[in-house]
C-alpha cells in the first residue's frame, strides 16, 4: 500500500543500460541545450544594442515631448487672439433669447430666432379666398 508516495507498491524495475551511441546522443543533445558562454565580441555586440535602443528611446521621447510642447503653445496663442477680438464677444451662437439650448450650443440642432410673442410679418394664404 502506498501511503503518499512514501511507502511504494512495488519495487522499481531496473533501468535498461545505455549502450555508447546512446551516451553519445544523449550528450549532444544536453549539451545543445545548455547556452553558450558568448565571447567578448557577442558581448560588446550586445552591449552596443543596449545603448542603441536607449538612446532611441530617449529621442523618441523628447521628441514626443516636444510635439506636445508646440501644440500646447500654439492653442495657447490661439486662444490668447481669439479672446481678445471683439468678434469673439459676439459669438454667432448667441442667442438672443433668455432660453438656452444646449443642442444649439453644441452646434447639432439650428438656431431659431425667438420673436417673443409677435406675429409673423406675412400671413399664409387662405384656402377658397377667405
Amino acid at each position: 500500500m502506498a501511503f503518499f508516495g512514501l511507502i511504494p507498491d512495488r519495487s522499481p524495475a531496473p533501468e535498461p543500460v545505455p549502450t555508447a551511441r546512446e551516451t553519445a546522443a544523449e550528450t549532444a543533445r544536453l549539451a545543445a541545450l545548455q547556452p553558450a558562454h558568448p565571447g567578448p565580441r557577442e558581448l560588446r555586440a550586445q552591449a552596443v544594442h543596449r545603448l542603441q535602443i536607449g538612446l532611441f528611446g530617449l529621442a523618441g521621447m523628447l521628441l514626443l515631448v516636444s510635439l506636445a510642447n508646440v501644440i500646447m503653445d500654439r492653442a495657447k496663442q490661439v486662444e490668447r487672439t481669439t479672446a481678445g477680438s471683439p468678434a469673439a464677444a459676439a459669438s454667432p451662437s448667441a442667442s438672443t433669447s433668455t432660453a438656452n439650448d444646449p443642442l444649439v450650443d453644441m452646434g447639432v440642432a439650428p438656431e431659431l430666432p425667438v420673436n417673443g410673442g409677435a406675429k409673423p410679418a406675412r400671413q399664409p394664404p387662405r384656402p377658397n379666398g377667405n
